[in-house]
């Protein structure tokens, strides 16, 4: 059976363009999801503002693109494309994983559900704040976002994926497609949570290690890019006989797929930088604003004791 027929996919796919792999090309399951995603923040934000709490818009923005992000690979015919060209999959991977969870993790969906969502109705009970609570504090999302579980992961999605036979089964069927692509999208949201630590999450790493699990995942991206740049036969039997259509080399095309990895491993690790900088800088003007505060509230006693001290080292050196 060729792989292809198990999508229902359309077996001869004009040679690729931007403008053909843009249009509109619905993929149910993830059409629904991204609503789905964009009505419940959505919920989230009106529910606050009629308390009369504020929410940045911000981060409304930053959630809404990163929504949008997976709907425009997922839902258009880059989809469709995806399944029998390796580097527009590369795209798809590379977006699903790395782009898409920056730009959610910065809209701050947990702290906006911890602050929307219903209390339980009597003391002691468990409404929907309080089993997301539980959920934040439980074993398993420690164990699940810790550095020893989420950089090997983020690692063996790309090795153990793509240079085993699991690809290929995957790729047999329309839910092994949708399968894997859910699951890169989970590696790159656990992967950056606690990096990103814009939300409250079970690890709270301090800026130093938060960079330093950032470049921890890089290098292994850019050797599996490199890796498929320098193979001279294909690798990956789902894309070794590209529809004759596209007219394109299917090792061309594994080379390309291998430069966007290479690439793309780049792009987050500047922009996760530029956050993580930007928050580090806040929080230290906080700090500095708490200090005058304090200081402010004691009238300088700090200072004043500071002073005598120096005083008295100054006597003494006499």
């Amino acid at each position: 059976m060729d792989h292809h027929s198990g999508h229902g996919m359309p077996m001869d796919l004009p040679p690729f363009t931007l403008g053909r792999a843009l249009a509109y090309s619905p993929d149910t399951f993830f059409l629904v999801g991204c609503l789905l995603v964009l009505g419940l923040y959505g919920w989230g934000v009106v529910r606050l503002r009629r308390r009369g709490d504020s929410w940045p818009v911000g981060r409304i923005v930053f959630f809404t693109v990163g929504v949008l992000t997976v709907a425009l690979v997922m839902c258009t015919k880059l989809n469709d494309y995806g399944m029998v060209m390796f580097s527009v999959h590369m795209v798809q991977h590379m977006v699903v994983s790395m782009l898409s969870p920056i730009l959610l993790l910065l809209g701050a969906p947990v702290t906006l559900a911890l602050r929307a969502l219903p209390v339980a109705a009597r003391r002691g009970g468990k409404g929907p704040r309080e089993l997301l609570l539980a959920l934040l504090h439980s074993r398993y999302l420690r164990v699940v976002t810790h550095p020893a579980f989420t950089i090997p992961l983020f690692v063996a999605s790309l090795y153990g994926l793509y240079f085993t036979p699991l690809f290929d089964f995957l790729m047999g069927s329309k839910p092994g497609h949708i399968a894997m692509m859910v699951h890169f999208l989970a590696v790159g949201l656990v992967f950056f949570w606690p990096i990103m630590g814009v939300d409250p999450g079970p690890h709270r790493p301090g800026y130093v290690m938060r960079m330093l699990e950032l470049f921890a995942g890089m290098p292994f991206h850019a050797f599996f890019g490199i890796a498929l740049m320098m193979a001279s036969e294909p690798m990956v039997d789902a894309y070794r006989n590209p529809p004759a259509s596209l007219g394109i080399d299917a090792l061309t095309d594994q080379s390309a797929a291998g430069g966007i990895a290479w690439a793309f491993s780049e792009i987050p690790s500047v922009l996760v930088l530029i956050a993580l900088v930007y928050q580090w800088y806040r929080s230290e003007q906080r700090q500095a604003v708490r200090k005058d505060r304090a200081a402010d509230r004691d009238g300088g006693k700090e200072l004043e004791a500071y002073n005598a001290y120096l005083a008295s080292l100054h006597a003494r050196g006499r």
